[in-house]
């Protein structure tokens, strides 16, 4: 809520909407039609890259995936008074982190953004938005 709001204010933010999902099968063939690969080829490729990054990340090392990015693991943990009270158990869920290569965020800083209007469901049956 900002500074001198009413208590009853209702504030609107961005946020972003996907207008469809393009799932893994249609990512190779779409790469497949682009190249003398099959679409079997890059599945087998991506699955040897997944496979590769796992090893990898495993043992603490950054991944760098040319302009797609950079992989590395992260972890946090809650906080001890000294070394001597700090045990594994203190420790929290370690996360894959990205950061989008220079092609990524180049695309980002172009980005175009425009007014999405969802329509209220009034009600009748047959479903809603």
């Amino acid at each position: 809520m900002s500074k001198g709001a009413l208590e009853d204010a209702k504030l609107y933010y961005a946020l972003a909407v996907n207008t469809r999902r393009v799932d893994f099968d249609d990512l190779c063939d779409e790469i497949a039609e682009t190249c003398t690969l099959t679409s079997a080829d890059i599945k087998a490729v991506l699955d040897r890259v997944i496979w590769a990054m796992v090893s990898h990340l495993k043992n603490s090392e950054l991944v760098q995936f040319g302009d797609l990015g950079n992989f590395r693991i992260s972890v946090g943990s809650t906080g001890s008074a000294t070394p001597e009270e700090f045990s594994a158990s203190m420790l929290r869920k370690p996360k894959v982190v990205f950061h989008p290569g220079k092609r990524l965020q180049e695309m980002r800083d172009v980005a175009k953004f425009a007014r999405f209007t969802v329509d209220k469901d009034d009600g009748a049956e047959g479903g809603g938005v």
